[in-house]
């Protein structure tokens, strides 16, 4: 959740975009087989190209699904949850689940550093692709102390924007390079209407449509990274000292941050507390705050209601 100069990720993804059924297939084959990305026939049991089976173990990897046992692959617990055999949401049928794992492959700074960049610290609202490559280059060159390469980091940046834009087919497009990806349907990037298609815009908004148990959550993790009991609304709202801020990973307003929050403290009294002093908004984290508990409860208060 704070990015590690010298550790960092370009190029991991093969150039292919998190696909709809990436996350579900791959970890379903991976606790069919703990050793299935190793083999020569993953292949043919996931049903893809070589480079796209190193490409869905990656996405795995930097949406926090599995982590790293060794040299091997293994489900998070969080993976488990979300994407196992009971899990809450293993097709990602609901669309609160894809702002989650928006916020967890930007707070991956060690995989996707791409995304952590992009949604923490660019923040120009209409640009085109060579202005965000210009800046993320720049950024590296500036910021990151481990090794890199210039065009392989401009490339993910051209891997994230097109990930996180609906696709504009023409005849000329392969199928697989129409297919959107599951990010597409936040509309945190689009193309400027009217405008050639390597020009995007990417403004803060209010996000009605931002689940409050996501806020939760992000706003849980942070307490426990930071080790800290509160936060200033600014170190909320914007990147400060390499970490992850909610108002910019989720392209809100400061208004619309401010109502998220003053929304999440009335949900959890006694938990959380937004207090002003002198003009400054702080969130005081009260007690102890689950990240993966508040999920728990989000899914299965669903599920209850549908079962009713």
């Amino acid at each position: 959740m704070k990015l590690n100069p010298e550790k960092v990720g370009f190029g991991r993804h093969e150039t292919f975009h998190l696909r709809f059924s990436w996350l579900s297939k791959g970890f379903q084959a991976l606790q069919h087989d703990p050793l299935i990305f190793e083999k020569e026939d993953a292949v043919v049991d996931l049903g893809v190209g070589r480079n796209m089976v190193r490409s869905i173990r990656y996405w795995l990897l930097a949406s926090q699904m599995v982590e790293l046992d060794g040299l091997n692959l293994r489900p998070t617990v969080l993976g488990t949850e979300l994407l196992g055999p009971q899990g809450w949401d293993p097709y990602l049928e609901d669309e609160s689940t894809i702002w989650l794992l928006h916020w967890l492959l930007c707070s991956t700074t060690s995989q996707a550093t791409v995304n952590y960049w992009f949604f923490n610290h660019f923040h120009k609202t209409v640009f085109t692709s060579a202005e965000a490559q210009t800046a993320f280059a720049d950024f590296c060159r500036e910021k990151i102390k481990a090794k890199f390469s210039v065009t392989t980091a401009k490339k993910d940046v051209l891997v994230l924007l097109r990930m996180y834009t609906q696709s504009r087919p023409n005849k000329w497009m392969p199928l697989e390079e129409a297919l959107d990806s599951p990010m597409a349907l936040l509309g945190l990037v689009s193309h400027l209407s009217g405008n050639s298609s390597r020009t995007y815009q990417s403004q803060p908004d209010r996000r009605a449509e931002l689940p409050d148990f996501v806020v939760g959550f992000a706003v849980a993790q942070l307490f426990g990274a930071r080790g800290a009991k509160s936060l200033p609304l600014e170190h909320l709202m914007y990147s400060r000292e390499g970490w992850i801020a909610l108002g910019t990973v989720f392209r809100l307003t400061e208004a619309a941050l401010l109502t998220q929050l003053e929304r999440l403290v009335r949900k959890f009294p006694g938990t959380l507390e937004m207090r002003e002093s002198a003009g400054i908004h702080q969130l005081y984290l009260l007690s102890p705050l689950d990240p993966v508990g508040l999920l728990r409860s989000h899914y299965t208060y669903d599920r209850r209601q549908e079962a009713a």
